[in-house]
């Protein structure tokens, strides 16, 4: 087995993920390297990978690196090693995200989560910042999730109480990573296709959007009809203020930020 990684610049890397989403239909790993790089790998048997020029190709300027490596016999069995539980605990809720070969715990809300099948489990920080405000918010109601990716935050507000949730993203892998996750964890979650950098996402009071800086400023660009909650993450602690304001030309005020590590996460409300 061959893990073939791609580091592009951050700046970037949501629209190289769009390129490569189409290269690798059945999912990419993604993890930070560092501030300014994030890596993408694909993983597959030799002759199964795509072309290295086509890689580069959707990388275009942003890509840093491209590099392979061969894996031991015994690399799925240290892969699940590298996918351990997710523990988020705020508003007096404990949330447990874990891959499907971990066993539910019947003491906390429990998430199950294929980490191959799309772009992101509860691993990431921001992940874990937007589960904890989510965590905060009283359940009910309707939810949106804009930019779903393996839908970790849609299929978590739905276990959690909120209905509908409506989930959306560009990416065909997110949408039907999203769909199976949510029968797999036996909610109801609406997952449709959009561009948020051209339509606007489906409308709730409750916003979930763990995005990156650039799209979330196109979203507020273009916003015309607010939510009166909103969670915004994907940033870096030195972008959150950036963004904060760009929404609250809408009336969305800061009313709770929380940070980890070199990330941050903001919860923005009406009233």
């Amino acid at each position: 087995m061959i893990r073939l990684a791609i580091r592009v610049a951050r700046a970037e890397a949501d629209l190289v993920l769009v390129e490569l989403a189409e290269l690798a239909p059945g999912g990419l790993e993604e993890r930070d390297v560092d501030a300014g790089t994030v890596e993408f790998a694909i993983y597959g048997a030799p002759g199964e990978l795509p072309p290295l020029p086509d890689l580069r190709a959707a990388a275009g300027s942003a890509l840093v690196d491209v590099s392979t490596t061969e894996l031991a016999d015994d690399w799925d069995v240290r892969w699940r090693t590298w996918h351990p539980a997710v523990v988020v605990e705020a508003g007096g809720r404990s949330l447990r995200v874990r891959p499907p070969w971990e066993a539910a715990r019947p003491d906390m809300l429990d998430v199950a989560i294929e980490p191959a099948q799309a772009f992101g489990t509860g691993s990431h920080e921001t992940t874990r910042l937007s589960l904890a405000l989510l965590l905060e918010l009283e359940p009910g109601g309707p939810l949106a999730d804009w930019g779903c990716g393996s839908g970790v935050l849609a299929i978590a507000a739905a276990r959690l109480g909120f209905a509908p949730v409506l989930a959306c993203d560009v990416e065909p892998a997110s949408v039907s990573a999203t769909r199976d996750g949510a029968r797999e964890n036996g909610v109801a979650v609406e997952v449709t296709r959009c561009d948020l950098r051209r339509d606007a996402g489906p409308w709730a009071p409750a916003v979930t959007a763990n995005l990156v800086r650039p799209l979330l400023l196109e979203v507020a660009e273009r916003m015309t009809r607010p939510p009166e909650r909103l969670i915004a993450s994907g940033l870096l602690r030195e972008e959150a203020d950036e963004v904060a304001a760009a929404f609250a030309r809408h009336g969305l005020r800061e009313t709770e930020r929380r940070e980890g590590g070199e990330w941050a996460a903001l919860l923005l409300a009406s009233r």
